[in-house]
C-alpha cells in the first residue's frame, strides 16, 4: 500500500536532500584543479574552520528550517488535506520571477545590513566568512540567526509573496538550493548553464569571499541588480592562474 506524502512535507525535505546530493557532486569534482578558483591548498590552509563543523554547522541551519517550514504549512493549511490545485504555467512562471525578486531583494539589504553594522558582522555574519575558499556543502554554513533571518524568513517571504502553491515551491526552492550551492563550489566548469543565464556566478560570489570585496557584491541568489543600482557591484575578469585553474580578479573602477 502506497504511503501518500503531502506537497508540504516534499517541500521541506526536497531540497535539503537535493542540497546534499548537489554538494556530494561538487564534492566529487573538487579536485579538478583546472576548474577550481583557487587551489586545494589554499582551501586547505586559507579557511579558519574545518569541514567537520562546517558539515554540523549545516545541519543545525537545515533543522531550524525545517522546523519553521513545518510550523508555516501547519499556520497555511486549511486543515482539509487536499492539495491546493496548480495554476497555469504561465502563472507559475510569474510567481518563480516573483520568488526570485522578493528573495534577492531580502538577502541583499539583510546580507548588506550584516557588513555594515560591525556587532553583527562580528557576531554573526563572519562565521560565515570562515570560508575564504567557498566550497559547495559550505554554502549554508552560518550562524544560526543568520540563517533564519537570511534564508528561512526569506524563503517564507517569498513563498507567500508569489502566492505559489506548495507543490510550485518543492521546485522553486530546490532550483534555488541549486543556485545557492552553485555560487560557492569554487569551481567554473565549462558549459555550467547556471553560468550562462546568470550574472550571479561562483565566480562572482568569491569576489565577495576575499577581503578586497566584503564590501561588493551582495546580492543573491540570482540577479546582481542591486549591486549595481546601489553602486556595490564589483567588476571582476575571470583569468587562468599559472599553477592551473581560474582566478576571479578585479577590475579597478574608475572614479
Amino acid at each position: 500500500m502506497a504511503i501518500a506524502v503531502s506537497d508540504e512535507l516534499l517541500g521541506t525535505f526536497v531540497p535539503i536532500a537535493v542540497y546534499w546530493i548537489y554538494s556530494g557532486i561538487y564534492a566529487f569534482l573538487g579536485g579538478m584543479e583546472s576548474y577550481r578558483l583557487h587551489s586545494k591548498a589554499d582551501e586547505d590552509v586559507k579557511n579558519i574552520v574545518s569541514k567537520e563543523t562546517v558539515f554540523r554547522g549545516v545541519l543545525v541551519q537545515q533543522a531550524f528550517q525545517i522546523a519553521v517550514s513545518l510550523l508555516l504549512f501547519t499556520v497555511i493549511s486549511d486543515g482539509s488535506g487536499i492539495a491546493k490545485p496548480q495554476p497555469s504555467l504561465y502563472t507559475i512562471i510569474v510567481q518563480f520571477l516573483v520568488a526570485m525578486f522578493v528573495l534577492d531583494t531580502w538577502q541583499y539589504f539583510i546580507h548588506r545590513y550584516m557588513h555594515i553594522n560591525k556587532f553583527l558582522y562580528k557576531h554573526v555574519h563572519s562565521k560565515h566568512h570562515t570560508l575564504v575558499v567557498p566550497y559547495a556543502f559550505g554554502a549554508l554554513y552560518n550562524h544560526p540567526l543568520e540563517g533564519l533571518l537570511l534564508d528561512t524568513v526569506g524563503g517564507a517571504l517569498s513563498f507567500l509573496l508569489s502566492g505559489m502553491t506548495p507543490r510550485t515551491g518543492i521546485f522553486f526552492f530546490s532550483f534555488a538550493t541549486i543556485k545557492t550551492v552553485d555560487d560557492h563550489c569554487g569551481l567554473w566548469l565549462p558549459g555550467n548553464p547556471l553560468h550562462a543565464l546568470f550574472s550571479n556566478n561562483s565566480a562572482y560570489h568569491d569576489i565577495h569571499h576575499q577581503l578586497y570585496g566584503t564590501k561588493y557584491n551582495f546580492s543573491q541568489p540570482f540577479f546582481v541588480m542591486w549591486d549595481k543600482i546601489l553602486g556595490t557591484y564589483m567588476p571582476y575578469s575571470l583569468e587562468k592562474r599559472k599553477e592551473g585553474g581560474f582566478e576571479a580578479r578585479p577590475i579597478k573602477r574608475k572614479n
